[in-house]
């Protein structure tokens, strides 16, 4: 029988927008976005910090809602044909992050609502208890531990993923800026790995797919449903699962010719706008994923393999920018209120 056998994670690409936001052109296409000011105390509030211990100590057990702590972490390679889906019966825990960078020459404008149009739309479609959510934005009323800093964000992957267990389901939701960054392991094909950009990340960097995927996957044990939305740019890839499906739910195998092509049309579209950052970097990424053609994919599909239930969406491919929309009168991601539209209307089927 098939199901004996592992199915390949999933990863959804929704359709490009035509309006597109990303990081100022003129630069490379995965540097950070000039302009962002220096961090002041008052921007993050004054309460002290009590939970977490410093950068680089421990992570603490006593972090999140009452009912998650204390909790072990299931850290296990996974197992030949060891994979079950969830049933989703389970606990719930989401974690949510929207980032505006306000106050910046950057800064977007419908992240925050994204932030709380999915927040209202899994508790009442999916029964998400408001104990079980932790949210990050970077709004006024934002204390200093919702403030989306890079390890705010890191800590709250952690708490998403402690104490998994078959047929929980996990959910995570990121609307913010995305980029790129030179992949210095070896596990992209086309040499960029794919990012996304805390608050602080002048001071604290980005963090990038391969740091995602170990915090977020590699500790869910088998049967333990992850779903994660990216509604950023280059965000296709953004959690380094190793198989990838097309819009029409087809598996998307290296085709080298294509992606070569592909990759010198962005070029052409860099250098009208003239992005010459942008242009060096298709050039390069498409010389690079000709050369190692696909042994990296067939490498990824080993060792990023998972036997937990994981799905991400992504709002546009790696080598894509994604849009800011307008609807119902507000700024809003593409691809998050695609997202809840899609969604809504079905009945009497449990996805997230």
């Amino acid at each position: 029988m098939w199901r004996r056998y592992a199915p390949p994670q999933q990863q959804y690409y929704a359709p490009p927008n035509q309006n597109q936001y990303a990081p100022p052109s003129g630069q490379p296409h995965y540097a950070p976005p000039p302009g962002f000011p220096q961090p002041h105390n008052q921007q993050y509030g004054q309460q002290p910090v009590t939970q977490y211990p410093p950068p680089n100590q421990p992570y603490p057990s006593n972090v999140g809602p009452p009912q998650f702590q204390n909790q072990p972490q299931h850290f296990q390679p996974p197992q030949q044909h060891a994979f079950q889906y969830s049933n989703l019966s389970g606990k719930r825990k989401a974690l949510l992050i929207g980032i505006n960078y306000v106050g910046t020459s950057n800064a977007l404008r419908g992240c925050h609502n994204d932030v709380h149009n999915v927040k209202q739309f899994i508790q009442q479609k999916y029964g998400y208890q408001e104990d079980d959510i932790v949210v990050l934005t970077d709004e006024p009323n934002s204390n200093q531990m919702q403030q989306p800093t890079a390890n705010n964000i890191r800590r709250a992957m952690h708490w998403l993923v402690q104490g998994a267990a078959p047929n929980d389901a996990l959910f995570f939701h990121y609307s913010g800026h995305g980029g790129q960054t030179e992949d210095i392991d070896g596990d992209e094909d086309d040499g960029y790995d794919e990012t996304i950009y805390p608050v602080d990340f002048k001071q604290a960097g980005q963090i990038v797919d391969d740091e995602m995927h170990d915090i977020l996957i590699r500790p869910l044990p088998p049967g333990c449903r992850l779903t994660a939305i990216f509604d950023s740019c280059h965000s296709g890839s953004a959690l380094d699962l190793p198989y990838i499906y097309s819009t029409q739910g087809k598996i998307k195998e290296p085709n080298m010719l294509a992606d070569a092509g592909k990759g010198a049309m962005t070029a052409v579209t860099d250098y009208m706008k003239g992005d010459l950052g942008g242009v060096f970097s298709s050039l390069s990424g498409v010389g690079k994923k000709l050369l190692n053609g696909d042994k990296v994919t067939q490498q990824n599909r080993v060792t990023k393999a998972s036997n937990a239930d994981a799905i991400s969406w992504s709002g546009c491919k790696d080598t894509q920018t994604s849009a800011d929309a307008s609807e119902a009168g507000k700024a809003t991601g593409a691809m998050s209120w695609a997202f809840i539209g899609k969604l809504g209307p079905v009945r009497f089927i449990v996805w997230l």
